[in-house]
């Protein structure tokens, strides 16, 4: 146990399990999940309408796809400062508080890229603009991840962690199911010189009733019981991430959390959020065709990811992270060529088939980086590995992708960047100790 004087005099040493009942945990995990889509809605427009975008924020330009996804990356290098400022005070004074104030942030942010100005209006200090919320997001995100995780986490009944956790995967996957098939049914009934006029500020101003739908939720919410508990036994730590940097473990435990998402890259980044973009630029399918693939696969991992999660509670979760890689790397390829023949069908086979296998990740990583880091230390500690890997691997994806695709020519690139990402994974997992069996640890 890590010790830093008399804050940690009255923490027991031994882990306490978790007495919540199971309709508590059913009411917490439900208003967390709906935080979540509301936090996480906006990747499904912005993936969706890239193209839209561009003609506005953009205009004449050769790059401007790029410049949209470069946007987009840059976001997800503030999204360390999130964590990093939202894990202290999520650690220092409640993981509730803070989750309220992260979506309230994102629910602003996101209204307010459909109130900008246009390039045609105010030139370059339109993308400018854009830029800006979209570091506001970034920031927001970087706080919710580690922070709604946690809180799921240590309100979940024993021997059921993962499963509940799983829940916010699914929440996070549906509300990018619902951003593109907002954006894709106004693109579709407006047309294009409609939704570049004005149609496309609708599908962001929609998060108003979202955030405040979602802002309503968690105010009603009680703090978690690990937090409570370390709160009342006065083992809170005064400084968290400090605390993190000077523990071998946890800085084990950091690294570790770094590296282990690596697939969320090829995953989350490019086979669903740079898909529709990807089809319809890269392998000239229509925007119907585009989204019905995308939309299929998303159904297909929310469909697997509870399972997952559920495996994860009996098997272990490396045993399941370690299968889904490996199925990745194995799948990758042949499911992108798939995609690649333009058969409609196929591509639906080949997207579907790897969203299962990418539940396999999505729907554990998660409780598995929360169960590495005691309650003291792990909204901060968890925050800064994972969204580092994010800003690293995930966010420049869509980018990476466009600018690979178009200075070699070769559209497989996706399909290498998940057998690469897959790999990492896979070697990381492999260093973990599996701790899905034991209660978590509150120091």
């Amino acid at each position: 146990m890590h010790q830093t004087g008399d804050a940690m005099s009255t923490v027991a040493a031994r882990p306490v399990p978790n007495t919540v009942d199971s309709r508590t945990a059913r009411k917490i995990t439900l208003a967390g999940c709906v935080g979540i889509f509301a936090e996480l809605y906006d990747n499904g427009i912005f993936g969706f309408m890239a193209g839209t975008l561009a003609a506005v924020f953009f205009p004449g330009s050769d790059a401007a796809i790029q410049l949209v996804f470069l946007g987009y990356a840059v976001s997800f290098f503030f999204r360390p400062l999130g964590g990093i400022i939202c894990g202290h005070l999520g650690d220092r004074i409640g993981r509730q508080r803070m989750l309220v104030f992260v979506i309230l942030l994102i629910s602003v942010a996101t209204a307010a890229i459909g109130l900008l100005p246009t390039y045609a209006s105010i030139g370059v200090a339109a993308p400018t603009l854009l830029i800006l919320l979209r570091v506001a997001q970034g920031f927001s995100v970087g706080g919710e991840a580690s922070g709604a995780m946690s809180f799921l986490a240590e309100h979940a009944p024993e021997g059921k962690r993962g499963l509940y956790t799983s829940y916010a995967q699914i929440a996070s996957f549906l509300s990018l199911l619902t951003g593109t098939l907002i954006a894709a049914a106004m693109t579709s009934g407006l047309g294009a010189e409609r939704m570049e006029s004005w149609g496309w500020r609708i599908p962001f101003l929609l998060a108003v009733p979202l955030g405040i739908t979602g802002i309503y939720i968690r105010k009603r919410i009680s703090d978690t019981p690990n937090f409570n508990r370390l709160k009342e036994e006065g083992g809170l730590a005064k400084n968290p991430l400090k605390e993190a940097f000077t523990s071998a473990e946890h800085r084990r435990a950091m690294l570790l959390a770094l590296f282990i998402p690596l697939m969320n890259g090829s995953g989350y980044y490019v086979l669903f959020s740079y898909m529709p973009t990807f089809m319809t630029n890269e392998l000239h399918f229509g925007q119907v065709q585009g989204l019905l693939v995308t939309a299929s696969s998303l159904v297909a991992i929310c469909i697997a990811i509870p399972y997952m999660g559920r495996l994860s509670d009996r098997v272990g979760r490396k045993k399941v992270i370690a299968g889904a890689a490996i199925a990745m790397a194995l799948v990758g390829v042949p499911c992108y060529l798939l995609i690649g023949t333009g058969n409609v069908a196929l591509a639906l086979v080949g997207a579907c088939l790897m969203a299962v296998v990418f539940a396999g990740h999505t729907g554990v990583i998660h409780i598995l980086l929360v169960e590495l880091f005691p309650t003291r230390v792990r909204y901060s500690a968890y925050g800064l590995g994972y969204n580092v890997s994010a800003a690293l691997f995930g966010g420049t994806a869509p980018l990476l992708m466009t600018y690979l695709i178009d200075r070699t020519g070769d559209v497989h690139m996706p399909a290498y960047y998940a057998v690469l990402t897959a790999l990492g994974t896979l070697v990381a997992v492999s260093r973990v100790e599996d701790r899905a069996h034991l209660p978590l640890r509150d120091a």
